[in-house]
């Protein structure tokens, strides 16, 4: 490999969520962090120096939105996943998690629905109560081991009169789901149907693996494509979360125009010229470090699997289509909280508890696998030791 993906690099005291803050989250700080989801790689070379060489200049003025600054973007959604994209539809936020709470704040009412499907990304639940909206879950089904969407629930739910969004988690976290076509298709038709906005995270869309592909839900129609916004981010496709830069897609121009009125009016239409600078880099030169690094990540998904079934194979585990999460099924040990216990004080590893996810979680924990494969390492043997009993 070209990139170093087995280097250590010591996060610890450089203001690392993931690492700094773990007496506040599981009460000690000899842990072993594998929770949220920022990768202990260092981003791609070319990124980094771009970055040192801005900051070299010594001043850090009000930036400019510039074409050169969307264009490599475009291309590569156009390379990567086959839509062709206009750059009037494009619009930079700071994140993926604000830029969908403002489509929220644009496109429902105090009161309103909002769909979403769990077990999924923690933040869906709080961005809809926290606005006021109604949450109306749609739990994915589990069965054989695999997780599917449930369209005639979901059918329910959409068809409900207060039900204003859908908020699809694509591919998903945490199951790790690659959505097929005809299931994109099924539930755009369903959406079109009752008249219902999809709002499509498609943040860890570079992330896929072989054998999958994922296509953007409005790529598949016309009709889909005027009734989607898009939400795009290199955070985590290069490492890149703290620079908070993201792209929201959206080529209906009369739900641009509302989108861009809530976001001016929140005050939230700030740009940083760091991350603007990070993201235009790695779209333009961070290709081949990205294939490296998907081969890594497969690699350790692998091992972890292997382990697991060697060793505790009352742990179930399915290799996910995509993103760089595991999601273990532990019920066989007993209760979450029992097992979250053993995690953090015998086997000092941090997990996440599949019931942050929603209540169709419990019993399953996360686990980013986003690191050296000593660490893992490390961490895989701390849980089996801690397990074996």
């Amino acid at each position: 490999m070209t990139y170093d993906f087995d280097e250590i690099i010591d996060r610890r005291n450089t203001s690392s969520e993931k690492w700094d803050n773990l007496v506040q989250v599981y009460g000690r700080d000899d842990i072993i962090p594998m929770w949220v989801a920022d990768m202990d790689f260092k981003s791609p070379p070319e990124v980094v120096k771009v970055l040192e060489q801005r900051a070299r200049h010594g001043i850090f003025g009000y930036p400019m939105l510039k074409d050169e600054h969307v264009e490599p973007f475009i291309n590569w959604i156009t390379e990567k996943h086959n839509w062709k994209l206009d750059k009037e539809w494009i619009i930079v936020n700071s994140c993926v998690v604000d830029a969908l709470k403002t489509a929220i704040l644009a496109f429902s009412k105090p009161g309103d629905n909002v769909v979403i499907q769990p077990p999924v990304y923690r933040p869906f639940f709080n961005i809809v109560t926290s606005n006021g909206r109604k949450l109306l879950t749609n739990p994915l089904k589990f069965e054989n081991g695999r997780y599917s969407i449930d369209f005639e629930d979901l059918e329910v739910k959409l068809s409900e009169k207060r039900t204003k969004l859908l908020m699809l988690c694509s591919p998903h976290n945490p199951v790790g789901r690659v959505w097929k076509e005809d299931e994109l298709i099924r539930l755009g038709e369903l959406c079109l149907k009752y008249d219902i906005l999809i709002l499509s995270d498609e943040i860890h869309s570079d992330i896929v693996y072989e054998n999958f592909k994922h296509l953007p839900i409005s790529s598949l129609s016309k009709e889909l494509q005027d009734s989607t916004l898009t939400f795009y981010a290199p955070s985590k496709t290069f490492n890149l979360a703290g620079l908070r830069t993201s792209f929201v897609v959206i080529p209906n121009q009369k739900l641009r125009e509302e989108y861009e009125t809530i976001l001016e009016n929140i005050s939230s239409k700030n740009i940083n010229i760091f991350g603007l600078l990070a993201a235009t880099t790695a779209y333009n030169y961070g290709e081949k470090w990205l294939n490296e690094l998907i081969v890594y990540l497969k690699e350790n998904i692998d091992f972890t699997i292997d382990f697991f079934k060697h060793k505790l194979p009352k742990v179930k585990i399915n290799s996910p289509e995509g993103t760089f999460l595991l999601w273990l099924d532990f019920r066989r040990y007993g209760n979450e909280s029992f097992v979250k216990n053993v995690f953090i004080n015998k086997a000092k590893v941090g997990l996440e508890e599949g019931s942050i996810f929603g209540q169709e979680g419990e019993g399953f924990f996360r686990m980013n696998i986003g690191c050296p494969r000593k660490i893992l390492t490390e961490a895989c043997n701390n849980i089996y030791i801690a397990f074996k009993e």
